[in-house]
Protein backbone atom coordinates (compact mmCIF):
# COMPACT_ATOMS: atom_id res chain seq x y z
CA UNK A 1 0.00 0.00 0.00
CA UNK A 2 1.56 3.29 -1.20
CA UNK A 3 -0.52 5.91 -0.48
CA UNK A 4 -4.43 6.37 1.30
CA UNK A 5 -6.71 9.92 1.29
CA UNK A 6 -8.67 11.39 4.04
CA UNK A 7 -10.59 14.36 2.59
CA UNK A 8 -8.56 14.40 -0.54
CA UNK A 9 -5.12 14.88 1.61
CA UNK A 10 -2.90 12.30 0.32
CA UNK A 11 -1.09 10.31 3.12
CA UNK A 12 1.92 7.91 2.33
CA UNK A 13 5.63 8.02 2.55
CA UNK A 14 5.51 10.14 -0.89
CA UNK A 15 4.07 13.12 1.37
CA UNK A 16 4.24 14.98 4.24
CA UNK A 17 3.53 13.51 7.20
CA UNK A 18 -0.36 13.51 8.41
CA UNK A 19 -0.33 15.22 11.83
CA UNK A 20 -3.55 14.66 14.30
CA UNK A 21 -4.22 16.66 16.96
CA UNK A 22 -5.92 14.16 19.10
CA UNK A 23 -8.32 16.22 21.73
CA UNK A 24 -9.30 13.55 23.78
CA UNK A 25 -10.62 15.04 26.85
CA UNK A 26 -8.77 18.48 26.99
CA UNK A 27 -11.71 20.17 26.11
CA UNK A 28 -12.37 20.27 30.34
CA UNK A 29 -15.97 19.83 29.38
CA UNK A 30 -16.29 22.76 27.74
CA UNK A 31 -17.60 22.51 24.50
CA UNK A 32 -16.20 26.14 23.62
CA UNK A 33 -12.63 24.80 24.67
CA UNK A 34 -13.51 21.98 22.02
CA UNK A 35 -14.16 24.84 19.40
CA UNK A 36 -10.80 26.97 20.75
CA UNK A 37 -8.49 23.44 20.35
CA UNK A 38 -10.01 22.99 16.60
CA UNK A 39 -8.86 26.62 16.15
CA UNK A 40 -5.47 26.64 17.61
CA UNK A 41 -4.33 23.13 16.00
CA UNK A 42 -5.69 24.43 12.29
CA UNK A 43 -3.69 27.26 13.10
CA UNK A 44 -0.56 25.16 14.12
CA UNK A 45 -0.87 23.29 10.45
CA UNK A 46 -2.23 20.35 11.78
CA UNK A 47 -4.00 17.76 9.29
CA UNK A 48 -6.71 16.77 11.43
CA UNK A 49 -8.10 17.05 14.92
CA UNK A 50 -9.52 13.74 16.64
CA UNK A 51 -12.09 13.37 19.44
CA UNK A 52 -13.31 10.06 21.15
CA UNK A 53 -16.74 8.42 20.58
CA UNK A 54 -17.69 7.19 23.68
CA UNK A 55 -19.82 7.72 27.40
CA UNK A 56 -18.86 6.04 30.39
CA UNK A 57 -21.63 3.43 29.86
CA UNK A 58 -20.27 2.46 26.73
CA UNK A 59 -16.71 1.79 27.88
CA UNK A 60 -17.25 0.26 31.29
CA UNK A 61 -19.07 -0.66 34.00
CA UNK A 62 -20.70 1.78 36.99
CA UNK A 63 -18.11 -0.31 39.79
CA UNK A 64 -16.16 0.14 42.33
CA UNK A 65 -14.50 -2.99 42.88
CA UNK A 66 -10.60 -3.66 42.73
CA UNK A 67 -10.73 -4.25 39.14
CA UNK A 68 -12.47 -0.86 38.03
CA UNK A 69 -10.28 1.52 40.67
CA UNK A 70 -7.03 3.06 39.47
CA UNK A 71 -4.15 2.53 41.32
CA UNK A 72 -0.89 4.48 40.46
CA UNK A 73 -0.33 7.10 37.59
CA UNK A 74 -2.44 10.31 36.53
CA UNK A 75 -5.69 8.67 37.61
CA UNK A 76 -4.84 7.42 40.90
CA UNK A 77 -7.78 6.35 42.78
CA UNK A 78 -10.64 6.70 40.69
CA UNK A 79 -13.17 4.32 39.20
CA UNK A 80 -12.42 3.97 35.76
CA UNK A 81 -16.17 5.04 35.33
CA UNK A 82 -15.81 8.41 37.22
CA UNK A 83 -12.73 8.95 34.65
CA UNK A 84 -14.57 8.23 31.58
CA UNK A 85 -17.55 10.33 33.13
CA UNK A 86 -15.54 12.68 33.57
CA UNK A 87 -13.33 12.59 30.02
CA UNK A 88 -15.90 11.67 27.64
CA UNK A 89 -16.55 14.25 24.85
CA UNK A 90 -20.83 14.60 24.91
CA UNK A 91 -22.86 13.39 22.33
CA UNK A 92 -24.95 15.93 21.47
CA UNK A 93 -21.19 17.89 20.72
CA UNK A 94 -20.36 16.30 17.81
CA UNK A 95 -22.65 17.42 14.83
CA UNK A 96 -21.78 21.26 16.00
CA UNK A 97 -18.05 20.35 16.56
CA UNK A 98 -17.69 18.54 13.19
CA UNK A 99 -19.83 21.52 11.66
CA UNK A 100 -16.94 23.84 13.03
CA UNK A 101 -13.64 22.25 11.82
CA UNK A 102 -15.18 21.93 8.10
CA UNK A 103 -16.07 25.41 8.13
CA UNK A 104 -11.77 26.12 9.30
CA UNK A 105 -10.95 23.42 6.58
CA UNK A 106 -9.50 20.93 8.85
CA UNK A 107 -10.48 17.41 9.21
CA UNK A 108 -12.21 15.91 11.92
CA UNK A 109 -12.94 12.51 12.88
CA UNK A 110 -13.06 10.10 16.46
CA UNK A 111 -12.19 7.11 17.89
CA UNK A 112 -15.43 4.75 18.27
CA UNK A 113 -15.29 2.74 21.22
CA UNK A 114 -18.65 0.59 20.61
CA UNK A 115 -21.26 0.18 17.40
CA UNK A 116 -22.91 2.80 18.68
CA UNK A 117 -20.40 5.49 18.57
CA UNK A 118 -19.88 4.09 15.01
CA UNK A 119 -23.61 4.61 14.31
CA UNK A 120 -23.41 8.10 15.27
CA UNK A 121 -20.25 9.09 13.20
CA UNK A 122 -21.63 7.70 10.28
CA UNK A 123 -24.23 9.96 10.31
CA UNK A 124 -22.29 12.77 10.72
CA UNK A 125 -20.38 11.25 7.35
CA UNK A 126 -17.03 10.87 9.72
CA UNK A 127 -14.14 10.32 6.69
CA UNK A 128 -11.62 8.21 8.88
CA UNK A 129 -11.88 5.95 12.07
CA UNK A 130 -8.73 5.73 14.48
CA UNK A 131 -8.97 2.42 16.42
CA UNK A 132 -7.61 3.07 20.12
CA UNK A 133 -4.75 0.88 21.40
CA UNK A 134 -7.21 -0.30 24.22
CA UNK A 135 -9.36 -1.59 21.67
CA UNK A 136 -6.88 -3.28 19.44
CA UNK A 137 -8.01 -6.59 20.43
CA UNK A 138 -11.63 -5.92 20.20
CA UNK A 139 -11.78 -7.47 16.79
CA UNK A 140 -15.99 -7.45 17.13
CA UNK A 141 -15.47 -3.35 16.64
CA UNK A 142 -12.56 -3.65 14.08
CA UNK A 143 -14.88 -5.41 12.25
CA UNK A 144 -17.70 -3.19 12.38
CA UNK A 145 -15.63 -0.35 11.46
CA UNK A 146 -13.94 -1.89 8.51
CA UNK A 147 -17.34 -2.39 7.27
CA UNK A 148 -18.19 0.97 6.38
CA UNK A 149 -15.30 1.38 4.34
CA UNK A 150 -13.96 4.42 5.44
CA UNK A 151 -10.33 4.85 5.67
CA UNK A 152 -8.82 3.07 9.18
CA UNK A 153 -6.03 3.93 11.30
CA UNK A 154 -5.22 1.46 14.40
CA UNK A 155 -2.72 2.39 17.54
CA UNK A 156 -0.75 -0.88 18.68
CA UNK A 157 0.33 0.00 22.46
CA UNK A 158 0.41 -2.97 24.30
CA UNK A 159 -0.61 -5.16 21.17
CA UNK A 160 2.07 -7.78 20.93
CA UNK A 161 2.81 -9.32 16.96
CA UNK A 162 -0.04 -11.43 16.58
CA UNK A 163 -2.19 -9.09 18.08
CA UNK A 164 -1.92 -6.59 15.42
CA UNK A 165 -2.00 -9.55 12.64
CA UNK A 166 -5.15 -10.25 14.18
CA UNK A 167 -6.71 -6.48 14.03
CA UNK A 168 -5.27 -6.09 10.08
CA UNK A 169 -6.93 -9.08 8.91
CA UNK A 170 -9.75 -8.36 10.70
CA UNK A 171 -9.76 -5.03 8.83
CA UNK A 172 -8.89 -5.94 5.68
CA UNK A 173 -10.83 -9.27 5.34
CA UNK A 174 -13.97 -7.10 6.57
CA UNK A 175 -13.76 -4.03 3.26
CA UNK A 176 -10.86 -1.56 4.96
CA UNK A 177 -8.65 -0.78 1.91
CA UNK A 178 -7.13 2.01 3.72
CA UNK A 179 -5.05 1.23 6.15
CA UNK A 180 -2.37 2.60 8.82
CA UNK A 181 -1.08 1.23 11.79
CA UNK A 182 0.62 3.17 14.56
CA UNK A 183 3.28 2.19 16.71
CA UNK A 184 1.98 3.54 20.35
CA UNK A 185 3.59 3.52 23.93
CA UNK A 186 0.38 3.23 25.87
CA UNK A 187 2.04 5.13 29.04
CA UNK A 188 1.39 8.74 29.87
CA UNK A 189 3.54 9.88 29.60
CA UNK A 190 5.73 7.43 27.73
CA UNK A 191 9.46 7.67 27.91
CA UNK A 192 11.51 7.79 24.20
CA UNK A 193 13.42 5.35 25.64
CA UNK A 194 10.25 3.02 25.50
CA UNK A 195 9.95 3.28 21.40
CA UNK A 196 12.19 1.27 19.68
CA UNK A 197 11.35 3.02 16.70
CA UNK A 198 13.33 0.63 14.36
CA UNK A 199 10.14 -1.30 15.38
CA UNK A 200 8.40 0.87 12.15
CA UNK A 201 10.21 -0.57 9.21
CA UNK A 202 9.65 -3.68 10.40
CA UNK A 203 6.00 -3.16 11.17
CA UNK A 204 5.63 -1.77 7.36
CA UNK A 205 7.87 -4.48 6.20
CA UNK A 206 5.96 -7.48 8.12
CA UNK A 207 2.40 -6.49 7.53
CA UNK A 208 2.96 -4.57 4.44
CA UNK A 209 1.23 -1.68 5.62
CA UNK A 210 1.43 2.04 5.78
CA UNK A 211 3.26 3.04 9.44
CA UNK A 212 2.99 6.26 12.02
CA UNK A 213 3.65 6.94 15.60
CA UNK A 214 0.86 7.41 18.59
CA UNK A 215 3.36 9.80 20.35
CA UNK A 216 2.81 10.04 23.85
CA UNK A 217 6.35 11.40 25.12
CA UNK A 218 6.69 14.73 26.35
CA UNK A 219 8.31 16.61 23.38
CA UNK A 220 8.77 16.50 19.36
CA UNK A 221 11.80 14.69 19.37
CA UNK A 222 10.86 11.31 19.15
CA UNK A 223 8.06 12.16 16.59
CA UNK A 224 10.59 14.01 14.15
CA UNK A 225 13.02 11.11 14.44
CA UNK A 226 9.78 8.34 13.44
CA UNK A 227 9.68 10.47 10.18
CA UNK A 228 12.76 9.43 9.15
CA UNK A 229 11.82 5.57 9.80
CA UNK A 230 9.07 5.95 7.88
CA UNK A 231 6.30 7.31 9.58
CA UNK A 232 3.43 8.87 7.67
CA UNK A 233 0.95 9.67 10.02
CA UNK A 234 1.82 11.38 13.67
CA UNK A 235 -0.48 11.80 16.64
CA UNK A 236 -0.09 13.81 19.53
CA UNK A 237 -2.19 15.02 22.03
CA UNK A 238 -3.71 18.59 22.09
CA UNK A 239 -4.54 21.19 24.40
CA UNK A 240 -4.30 24.82 25.11
CA UNK A 241 -2.81 24.85 28.33
CA UNK A 242 -0.98 22.02 30.33
CA UNK A 243 -1.26 23.03 33.42
CA UNK A 244 -5.74 23.38 32.97
CA UNK A 245 -5.93 20.28 35.43
CA UNK A 246 -7.86 18.09 32.69
CA UNK A 247 -7.08 13.79 32.79
CA UNK A 248 -5.07 14.26 29.41
CA UNK A 249 -3.42 17.95 29.68
CA UNK A 250 -0.02 17.23 31.70
CA UNK A 251 1.10 15.10 28.64
CA UNK A 252 -0.14 16.93 25.51
CA UNK A 253 1.35 19.71 23.30
CA UNK A 254 0.17 23.46 23.18
CA UNK A 255 -0.03 26.13 20.31
CA UNK A 256 3.45 26.68 20.07
CA UNK A 257 5.13 23.23 20.70
CA UNK A 258 1.75 21.80 18.05
CA UNK A 259 3.29 24.57 14.96
CA UNK A 260 6.98 23.46 15.81
CA UNK A 261 5.85 19.69 15.29
CA UNK A 262 3.78 20.34 11.79
CA UNK A 263 6.63 22.72 10.98
CA UNK A 264 9.86 20.05 11.84
CA UNK A 265 8.03 16.87 10.74
CA UNK A 266 7.49 18.12 7.50
CA UNK A 267 11.67 19.66 7.57
CA UNK A 268 12.58 15.54 8.34
CA UNK A 269 10.02 14.56 5.71
CA UNK A 270 11.42 16.88 2.74
CA UNK A 271 15.05 15.98 4.29
CA UNK A 272 14.91 11.91 3.59
CA UNK A 273 14.46 13.03 -0.50
CA UNK A 274 15.80 10.39 -2.56
CA UNK A 275 19.40 8.39 -3.26
CA UNK A 276 21.41 10.98 -5.07
CA UNK A 277 24.83 12.19 -5.31
CA UNK A 278 24.86 15.04 -7.61
CA UNK A 279 25.35 18.68 -7.40
CA UNK A 280 22.50 19.54 -5.41
CA UNK A 281 21.36 23.63 -6.26
CA UNK A 282 22.57 25.07 -2.77
CA UNK A 283 26.05 23.73 -3.64
CA UNK A 284 26.62 25.91 -7.02
CA UNK A 285 27.77 28.63 -5.89
CA UNK A 286 30.50 27.04 -3.35
CA UNK A 287 31.65 24.27 -5.80
CA UNK A 288 34.53 26.95 -6.89
CA UNK A 289 35.64 27.01 -3.63
CA UNK A 290 36.93 23.13 -3.58
CA UNK A 291 40.59 22.31 -3.77
CA UNK A 292 42.35 22.40 -6.88
CA UNK A 293 45.97 22.50 -8.63
CA UNK A 294 47.38 26.04 -8.78
CA UNK A 295 51.40 26.92 -10.07
CA UNK A 296 53.00 28.68 -7.01
CA UNK A 297 55.85 29.92 -8.79
CA UNK A 298 56.98 31.37 -12.30
CA UNK A 299 57.47 29.06 -14.86
CA UNK A 300 59.13 29.28 -18.44
CA UNK A 301 58.11 27.42 -21.45
CA UNK A 302 59.91 23.89 -21.50
CA UNK A 303 60.62 23.92 -17.20
CA UNK A 304 59.37 20.81 -15.61
CA UNK A 305 56.72 20.29 -13.39
CA UNK A 306 57.97 19.31 -9.95
CA UNK A 307 56.87 19.42 -5.93
CA UNK A 308 57.86 22.98 -5.77
CA UNK A 309 56.10 23.84 -8.73
CA UNK A 310 52.22 22.98 -7.69
CA UNK A 311 50.56 22.95 -4.66
CA UNK A 312 46.64 21.72 -4.24
CA UNK A 313 44.90 24.59 -2.83
CA UNK A 314 41.17 26.42 -2.68
CA UNK A 315 39.96 27.71 -4.77
CA UNK A 316 38.93 25.18 -7.67
CA UNK A 317 39.99 27.03 -10.65
CA UNK A 318 42.81 24.53 -11.66
CA UNK A 319 43.03 20.69 -12.28
CA UNK A 320 41.74 18.50 -9.44
CA UNK A 321 43.96 16.93 -7.01
CA UNK A 322 44.01 13.61 -8.13
CA UNK A 323 45.50 14.78 -11.48
CA UNK A 324 48.75 15.78 -8.65
CA UNK A 325 51.28 12.76 -9.38
CA UNK A 326 50.21 12.84 -13.35
CA UNK A 327 51.71 16.47 -13.57
CA UNK A 328 55.29 15.73 -11.78
CA UNK A 329 57.66 15.98 -14.57
CA UNK A 330 55.46 16.78 -17.67
CA UNK A 331 56.40 20.09 -19.19
CA UNK A 332 55.31 23.59 -19.34
CA UNK A 333 54.53 24.68 -22.89
CA UNK A 334 54.48 28.61 -22.29
CA UNK A 335 55.47 30.95 -19.80
CA UNK A 336 53.87 30.23 -16.20
CA UNK A 337 52.79 33.42 -13.87
CA UNK A 338 52.56 33.02 -10.15
CA UNK A 339 49.31 31.86 -8.61
CA UNK A 340 47.85 30.58 -12.25
CA UNK A 341 45.71 27.67 -12.05
CA UNK A 342 46.59 24.40 -13.94
CA UNK A 343 45.29 23.26 -17.06
CA UNK A 344 45.43 20.53 -19.45
CA UNK A 345 46.32 23.12 -22.47
CA UNK A 346 49.26 24.45 -20.75
CA UNK A 347 50.84 21.03 -20.15
CA UNK A 348 53.31 19.31 -22.98
CA UNK A 349 51.56 16.06 -24.46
Amino acid sequence: MNTLHINQRPIGNNHAPYIIAEMSANHNGSIENAFRIIDEAQKAGADAVKIQTYTADTITLNSRQPEFMIKGGLWDGQSLYELYQKAYTPWEWHAPMFEYARNKNITIFSSPFDFTAVDLLEKLNAPAYKIASFEAIDLPLIRYVAQTGKPMIISTGMADENEIAEAIHTARDNGCQQLVVLHCVSGYPAPASDYNLRTLPDMANRFNTLVGLSDHTLDNATAIASVVLGACVIEKHFTLDRSRGGPDDSFSLEPPELTALCRDTKTAWQALGKVEYALKSSEQGNIQFRRSLYFVKEMKAGDVIDETCIRSVRPGYGLPPKFYDALLGKKVTQDIALHTPTSWEVIEK
